[in-house]
């Protein structure tokens, strides 16, 4: 079932909006049909076959009308918006034995962020981090920095999946099990000193 978000109205195109506006009148009244003859238990199982069919014919009309083509294409735009959010977050993170950041070093760029919709304003983060070397021991320190500071940073609700990009590193998939491994995340962390190298790596500069 499509859902709009009052960000997608705005974006939404002039002409569009005719369109929009009879499909909400119809979206309205058929759920407040099927809430109230939902109310007679009696009904449930008749009410759940024109609930369906409701779905099945509003979704056509959102086709027919192009709503569904101008959705995918806002749908598309949002979730790159969110990824750009992301990376802001995680461009900074300095590495734990350069100088440098992750991003001037090209552990991460924009392209290694993905993010997925999961419904109820909460996403899917996925994070795909490129080691200096394929021997890199530090490897799994920057994905404990890559969760730690996205975990701090990140206005929205989310689920979190971090990994190495694949071919990068000699031991990728060890490391993607300890990185994406709640209890080891937290165990790490309660090593006073692993903390504080994290805490250097992941705190901005004027903080």
């Amino acid at each position: 079932m499509l859902k709009l978000t009052r960000l997608d109205l705005i974006k939404l195109p002039l002409s569009l909006y005719p369109h929009f506006t009879v499909l909400s009148r119809l979206v309205f009244r058929f759920t407040a049909f099927r809430n109230l003859l939902l109310l007679y238990d009696g009904h449930r199982q008749k009410m759940e076959v024109v609930s369906n069919l409701v779905s099945f014919t509003l979704s056509k009309v959102f086709q027919l009308s192009g709503l569904d083509q101008n959705w995918n294409v806002l749908k598309t735009r949002r979730m790159e918006e969110k990824a750009l959010e992301v990376y802001d977050v995680i461009r900074s993170i300095r590495d734990p034995e350069k100088p440098n950041t992750l991003e001037e070093l090209e552990v991460v760029t924009e392209k290694c962020v993905e993010v997925q919709e999961l419904g109820d304003e909460e996403y899917l983060i996925i994070i795909r981090f490129s080691p200096t070397v394929p021997h890199c021991s530090l490897a799994t320190l920057i994905g404990l920095c890559l969760q730690v500071k996205l975990q701090r940073c990140l206005p929205f609700k989310h689920k979190l999946e971090i990994y190495i990009s694949e071919g990068t590193h000699s031991t990728e998939e060890d490391i993607n099990k300890q990185i994406n491994d709640k209890e080891r995340v937290a165990a790490a962390m309660e090593n006073p000193n692993l903390r504080e190298i994290v805490e250097q790596c992941v705190t901005e500069p004027d903080d």
